[in-house]
């Protein structure tokens, strides 16, 4: 790379990817498009030759637009409020995605005649709507507290991480890999990538932020956090995943620290400057002439994205219960494609080096085109709503209103399970993680194991199985403890399943019986994995094989209560990391439309989750005597999502109450004992 060429296209770049946004900023249209419109003024398909030397270099760094793009989105990922509204913007995003991929496909083999490959990215690159530009297009317009747009950027969000997967699951076959057992590989290692990043990020990465804010500045934050960005997008890279898979689970992960609001701040100048590159880079491999060419493609494609999204959104909508009107809305808001399409289609481009299809003009065509149809359509939506909700046939309407009726009184009458079904869900979920998380450690310890390390690493290339199987094991005999314990727990609850609630004689032979059952089963299914890997993944000297024994029971006889404490731990950060939206919107005072109003000292309020065999559960504030025996003061309640301010000593607690304190150490330490927590 020549550094004086790179320099200078770096600087025309931003000089006429500036001037543009300026234009488009004036007249109130994306600045997205001015960015790809720069691109295709300094291309060399525009006026027979181009502004900038080295194009590849350009393309190069673009790379980082998509991984400051991704870890922006991921950032800002709400679950509480996705869990609010699940039952609507996942139905329609699973049905949008499915139908338009299969939609794609077919108009590539059939209409267009390409082969399998591009027409299966075509129907990747038209099934995600813009998530970052319907956020624009809708605060432009002020629509934000209409009842219908939480639906739609549910929605959209909820296609944009299926979407996250389906370019890494696309990825292996564009490369050859297109086997149903390769794909299967893929998507199932897809899964354990996924949970496990999720995982162990949740565990580790909010309370590390925590660390740094308290003790370092901004730069240490950011940095840190720029280093478990590119550390996980490497990771996914190397793993044969995309970059963009990688950098939105950190962004997940990040938006569950206190440094939420502050993170995004300081990585937005990071991602307004290499975003604008990338979008360039797009606008660098547009050819007008092609565009020109492939009009009648362009066109039709063009419709069968913005009729056949609005048809399958709205089709999704109806089937979850919202209303025709709302319907209509949510499938004309969702009727366009953005920059993920973008990314699939440069993401073709890269990996086939195919000239031949016009794949990537007619995927950056529909989604300009489609982009700017998208505000015509979201301000007509309410009124397209109440024309075509009156033009309904009275039979149809009958029969829509009845299903919608059905539908309601399903989801009243679904509830929440029972405290005992909660204890059965959540410990054979612990089982399920330590599984995975074996399963994971053994894996990357397998191939690990088959590199070749360098010269400093003589002695370690000669003992590495040794090392790598000694990890494995001790990694696994850890999660024995806690397996053993959550299979104890289960056991427990589903024996009071069983019962139905019933306080009997038999009671207490069934519960022994099932909880002998269910620890069995989970010490016999860690010994079958522990096997399974040991069969896989050991050390040829026999010497080593009895080292690595007698490590194993040396640690699981000394480390048992240590390993037991330390899942405790994890498992409580694991639960404040998945609960954390909603402690950030009312004690966060970054957050600029809901401000702190607690005038008291912040490190002296806590959040304490009532866990499900609580002796609490059942009893009012009063009944506990929580202020005379603890001294602590209860601010509020979060139940459900809800927020109950100034409860009374008439207030009686539930399974699940996030209950929020003020106090000093002894004082929650106190109130934790009578709420029961294990701390």
């Amino acid at each position: 790379m020549n550094e004086g060429a790179f320099f200078k296209d770096l600087a025309v770049i931003m000089a006429v990817a500036g001037g543009m946004s300026l234009v488009f900023a004036r007249l109130k249209w994306p600045k997205v498009f001015g960015c790809i419109l720069a691109g295709i003024l300094m291309s060399g398909h525009t006026f027979g030759g181009g502004l900038l030397v080295e194009e590849s270099s350009v393309q190069t760094i673009g790379q980082l637009g998509i991984v400051f793009l991704m870890f922006s989105m991921g950032l800002e990922f709400s679950t509480s409020e996705m869990k609010k509204i699940r039952s609507v913007v996942i139905p329609v995003a699973i049905i949008d995605i499915l139908l338009m991929t299969g939609i794609g496909y077919t108009v590539g083999r059939n209409l267009f005649g390409w082969s399998s490959i591009p027409s299966l990215f075509l129907g990747v690159a038209i099934c995600d709507s813009a998530t970052t530009l319907l956020a624009k297009i809708i605060g432009e317009l002020g629509w934000n507290r209409k009842p219908f747009v939480k639906y739609v950027m549910g929605a959209s969000v909820c296609e944009d991480i299926v979407c996250v997967g389906a370019i890494a699951l696309v990825t292996g076959f564009a490369t050859g890999h297109v086997s149903f057992a390769a794909a299967a590989r893929s998507l199932g290692g897809l899964g354990v990538f996924f949970l496990v990043t999720l995982v162990v990020g949740f565990v580790i990465v909010p309370r590390l932020l925590k660390s740094i804010m308290k003790r370092c500045d901004d730069e240490v934050l950011l940095l840190t956090m720029l280093g478990c960005c590119f550390l996980v997008s490497w990771i996914a890279w190397q793993f044969e995943f995309s970059l963009a898979l990688g950098a939105f689970l950190v962004g997940i992960v990040g938006s569950t620290s206190e440094a939420r609001y502050k993170l995004g701040k300081l990585f937005e100048p990071l991602k307004a400057m290499f975003a604008a590159v990338f979008f360039v880079s797009v606008g660098l491999l547009v050819d007008p002439s092609q565009w020109l060419a492939n009009r009648w493609e362009i066109l039709l494609l063009t419709l069968v994205v913005v009729l056949g999204k609005f048809f399958n959104c709205t089709l999704g909508a109806l089937l979850a219960g919202e209303d025709f009107k709302s319907s209509v809305q949510i499938g004309l808001s969702l009727a366009q494609i953005g920059e993920f399409a973008f990314m699939v289609a440069m993401l073709y481009v890269t990996l086939t080096h195919d000239t031949g299809t016009p794949m990537y003009q007619i995927v950056v065509a529909v989604s300009i085109f489609s982009t700017l149809l998208n505000p015509l359509l979201i301000r007509i939506s309410d009124t397209a709503g109440e024309w075509l909700a009156a033009k309904r046939p009275k039979r149809l309407e009958a029969a829509m209103e009845g299903y919608r009726a059905l539908v309601m009184r399903f989801k009243a009458n679904s509830g929440r399970p029972s405290a005992a079904m909660r204890v059965v869900r959540a410990n054979a979920t612990v089982i399920a993680l330590i599984a995975i998380l074996n399963f994971a450690v053994a894996f990357v310890c397998s191939l690990m194991n088959g590199r070749i390390w360098g010269r400093p690493a003589g002695f370690f290339n000669c003992h590495k199985g040794f090392f790598f199987s000694l990890i494995v094991n001790l990694f696994m005999v850890a999660g024995l403890a806690p397996s053993v314990k959550s299979a104890a727990h289960l056991g427990d609850a589903f024996a009071r399943v069983l019962a139905g609630g019933r306080e009997a004689a038999w009671m207490q032979p069934l519960r022994g019986t099932v909880r002998l059952f269910a620890v069995v089963s989970a010490g016999a299914f860690w010994f079958l994995q522990l096997s399974v890997v040991n069969a896989n993944l050991h050390p040829e000297e026999t010497w080593a094989q009895f080292l690595i024994l007698g490590l194993m029971i040396l640690a699981a006889v000394l480390g048992w209560r240590f390993f037991l404490k330390s899942a405790v731990r994890a498992g409580k950060r694991l639960t404040e990391a998945m609960n954390a939206d909603e402690r950030l919107r009312n004690f966060t005072h970054e957050v600029p439309d809901n401000p702190l109003v607690l005038t008291v000292p912040a490190e002296n309020v806590h959040q304490i989750m009532v866990p499900d065999l609580s002796p609490a559960i059942g009893l009012s504030v009063a009944q506990l005597g929580i202020r005379a025996k603890t001294g602590a003061n209860i601010i509020r309640v979060n139940r459900d999502g809800k927020l109950h301010r100034n409860t009374g000593p008439d207030w009686v607690f539930r399974a699940g109450d996030l209950v929020v304190a003020y106090g000093d150490g002894s004082q929650i330490a106190a109130l934790k004992d009578l709420f029961g927590v294990v701390s």
